[in-house]
């Protein structure tokens, strides 16, 4: 009996180092984990005939938006908080403008800011361009530079949906622009 003690203590103790390093492995691969982030952004364009417009709701995290907004404006924005930067309505409206772009027959056409809520961690945006005729849209150019000057990985997943035409892009810094044609 006590030969059987002894063997069990023995391989207690070769599985422990095996048990420590598993532990430090797990530790080291979790905690970069929490430390990698994805960053991305989503944007639906769709065309609503009743109202001769196309419409955009625009996705993005709000804490990535933040950060890009409070390093290019040096303004504490604040975002989603009771202290909430009265100018940031207006600063997200300018950083739209600036970065996402829509090219109907190549023509550069500017969208309107409507807006936007908070929902859980994402800032949802809306955008309108109004006045389209979907008989006068031969292509549609999307380029989207949103929050690619902070964030290399930054990925911006753009859904078009123009008349029974659909269409994905995944846009990043070095291919920022992507193409439908009717």
């Amino acid at each position: 009996m006590m030969l059987i003690g002894k063997d069990y203590r023995l391989k207690s103790k070769s599985l422990s180092p095996l048990i420590k390093y598993t532990g430090i492995f797990l530790i080291a691969f979790l905690s970069t984990a929490a430390i990698h982030k994805f960053y991305v952004s989503v944007t639906n364009v769709e065309y609503a005939e009743k109202d001769g417009s196309l419409q955009i709701t625009t996705r993005i995290f709000i804490d990535d938006l933040e950060e890009v907004l409070n390093a290019r404006y040096e303004i504490d924005t604040q975002l989603n908080t009771e202290d909430e930067n009265e100018s940031s309505n207006e600063l997200i409206s300018k950083y739209l403008t600036s970065k996402f772009v829509i090219r109907i027959n190549g023509e550069h056409r500017a969208f309107e800011y409507l807006g936007r809520e908070y929902r859980d961690d994402l800032i949802v945006c809306y955008l309108e361009l109004q006045g389209i005729s979907l008989t006068e849209i031969r292509s549609i150019e999307i380029q989207s530079d949103l929050l690619t000057e902070l964030f290399e990985e930054q990925q911006n997943v753009v859904h078009l949906k123009i008349g029974p035409k659909k269409k994905s892009f995944i846009l990043v810094r070095e291919n920022n622009k992507g193409m439908l044609n009717l």
